[in-house]
């Protein structure tokens, strides 16, 4: 016997049953397992297939990784990142009407950085501008600066410094090749035409400002990238542009490029053929020029057009600025300099500035006159050296006598307009209102529509204009001083010549421009700008015709002979405009020719150069000699 056996011989009773109910639980267990283990073993072979593919998958891919591009991930891993830039498109060429090119595109060298990819911590970025600026000799807080101006993680280039010479340029190179974030830039840069009297009309460049972003001119602008700030360049912006191409760089965690992965090339803007002559305005320029140096004034203007397309064939403003100035990146110091300037060289004089016409304006008067009834071709005064109205005496400037219309624009005989423009002797008179509306029909007193910014309206005075502004009654003399381009009339340069033009033409009132075409950077045009009437019919044709000859006798034997042995015939006004307390007056003259058939009007004023057949004709007959040679 075991001595379990004995163990279970000696239990109680209790435990005995405990024993034989263990037993029977015992049997229970054997008997389940004996069933677990006669059943048929299920099929696994599904499942070790898939974890071999799960596998087998893991494996490829660590491969890949690892081997394949091992080197590419090694790359990310140290931080590389992709940077797309700008690349700045050339603006278009501004051509002459004979294809010489005005303005034309240089490459400038510039020194930017890349926030986005200098070091991160503020200790590293010190070092950084540190190392920078005894590199570029620019002071390290200058740097800094700059770039916190722009955003510490910005990805706009902080400009840092521009126009760098070739040579300067290959030598930083060189030196900033290992630090991040710094690169040299190629950037196109506009390059003027030095003919003195092209930089109030092409304009320039410069940066985009706060202000022009708010204007909302183009929503695409961004602080980057410069736009045409004056002249051609602004108006005609939207053609000249262009369109910025795009580089994706990779650069490693340092900031430095590695490669170039994809290019978008820059798209060059259109280019604008103007009708300006650049000979033609060299030649004006420097007439002028000479004018003003002799008679001791100290500005002047001038503009010729085609009369019959209204086309500007020149226009000149003196004293002027040389607009390479400001695509150098004027500094705020020469920019003030230039607005300190009490000559005005900013100011283009030929469509902004407002004068009194002189006699000029006598031509529209005669006209007027004409075509209202109060006088005809054969209508005769005896003109005095003065005449008395009351207790006013109103003067011309020397007895004239028998004087007819043709005369009275040829001697400019102011007695003569007085009586058609406000009465005397036999002649009513047309008075105030009608002045009035003849030279607004000749363009007076209005923009012109010229395509270029800050057009003068000049003033054309009636009865309720004085009194609402100078709130006093309107007199005879009033309208005397009127007949005359005197008072308060003023007129533009512009205004003039296109008047001029108009009754050159017989009776269309054109609207100038400068722009004759855009084409394409492969001179493909795109676009032709056509002639444009503002008015037409203004005066009968043969008034005008009186008119033209009244203004040709002023050259064959009025005051304007100088004109008389040029290579065409020429017809004239001249013009001396009383200004200011001192007695002092400005030279004008207007002129066309051929007489018979007018190719060019031209208006010029010399600010305080005394009389116009003296200063301002001289002028006239450059450009007359120049635009029809013998």
């Amino acid at each position: 016997m075991s001595i379990f056996d004995q163990f279970d011989q000696n239990l109680p009773g209790d435990n005995q049953a405990r024993k034989i109910e263990l037993d029977k639980d015992e049997y229970e267990l054997f008997s389940a397992g004996e069933e677990i283990f006669d059943r048929e073993p299920k099929n696994f072979t599904w499942l070790y297939l898939a974890t071999l593919l799960v596998f087998l998958s893991l494996t490829t891919q660590l491969l890949n990784l690892q081997i394949t591009h091992g080197s590419f991930n090694r790359y990310l891993a140290e931080g590389n990142r992709i940077r797309t830039r700008t690349v700045p498109a050339p603006r278009g060429i501004i051509y002459d009407n004979t294809g010489k090119p005005l303005v034309l595109n240089n490459a400038s060298f510039s020194l930017k950085i890349y926030p986005v990819d200098l070091p991160r911590t503020a200790p590293e970025r010190q070092a950084f501008y540190n190392n920078l600026s005894q590199i570029t000799q620019i002071s390290a807080d200058e740097i800094k600066t700059k770039v916190d101006e722009k955003g510490a993680y910005s990805t706009f280039p902080v400009i840092l410094k521009e126009n760098i010479d070739r040579d300067t340029a290959l030598l930083l190179e060189t030196k900033i090749i290992d630090l991040p974030g710094v690169v040299m830039s190629v950037d196109p840069i506009r390059n003027y035409s030095l003919i003195a009297g092209l930089a109030p009309i092409l304009g320039y460049t410069g940066k985009v400002t706060d202000t022009d972003l708010q204007a909302n001119r183009d929503p695409s602008l961004s602080l980057d990238e410069s736009i045409g700030k004056d002249g051609l360049e602004k108006v005609y912006q939207t053609y000249l542009k262009g369109h910025d191409g795009i580089n994706e760089i990779e650069v490693d965690s340092r900031g430095r490029a590695q490669r170039i992965l994809t290019s978008l090339p820059a798209q060059t803007g259109s280019n604008l053929v103007l009708s300006i002559n650049a000979d033609l305005e060299q030649t004006i320029s420097k007439a002028l020029a000479d004018e003003i140096d002799v008679s001791g004034a100290k500005a002047g203007a001038a503009v010729a057009v085609n009369p019959q397309t209204g086309e500007i064939l020149a226009m000149v403003s003196l004293p002027t600025y040389d607009d390479n100035i400001f695509s150098g990146g004027a500094s705020n110091q020469d920019y003030q300099k230039l607005l300190n300037d009490k000559n005005l060289p900013l100011f283009n004089r030929a469509v902004s500035g407002e004068y009194p016409s002189g006699s000029t304006i006598k031509p529209i008067v005669a006209a007027a006159g004409l075509q209202e009834g109060v006088i005809t071709e054969k209508t005769t005064l005896d003109c005095p050296a003065e005449i008395k109205v009351g207790s006013w005496t109103f003067p011309d400037w020397k007895y004239h006598g028998l004087t007819d219309v043709k005369k009275a624009i040829a001697e400019s005989v102011n007695i003569y307009f007085y009586a058609i423009g406000g009465g005397w002797d036999k002649v009513k008179g047309i008075g105030p209102d009608k002045l009035k509306e003849y030279y607004n029909k000749f363009g007076l007193g209005a923009k012109t529509g010229i395509d270029l910014p800050s057009e003068a309206d000049g003033l054309v005075p009636d009865p309720a204009w004085k009194k609402k502004v100078k709130n006093e009654m309107w007199y005879l003399g009033d309208t005397y001083h009127m007949s005359i381009g005197q008072g308060d009339v003023l007129v533009t340069p512009l205004q003039m010549a296109m008047a001029t033009a108009a009754v050159a033409n017989g009776g269309e009132l054109l609207k100038p421009r400068l722009l004759t075409k855009v084409t394409d950077s492969d001179g493909n045009v795109l676009q032709t700008i056509p002639k444009q009437i503002t008015r037409s019919n203004l005066v009968d044709a043969n008034n005008l015709r009186i008119v033209r000859d009244g203004m040709r006798q002023t050259v064959t034997s009025g005051s304007g002979q100088a004109l008389k042995d040029m290579a065409v015939p020429v017809s004239a006004k001249t013009g001396t405009a009383q200004f200011g307390d001192e007695d002092k007056t400005h030279a004008w003259m207007v002129a066309f020719a051929p007489s018979d058939n007018p190719q060019m009007a031209i208006a010029v004023i010399i600010e305080g150069g005394g009389e116009g057949y003296a200063t301002a004709g001289p002028v006239i007959k450059a450009a007359i000699n120049e635009y029809f040679p013998k």
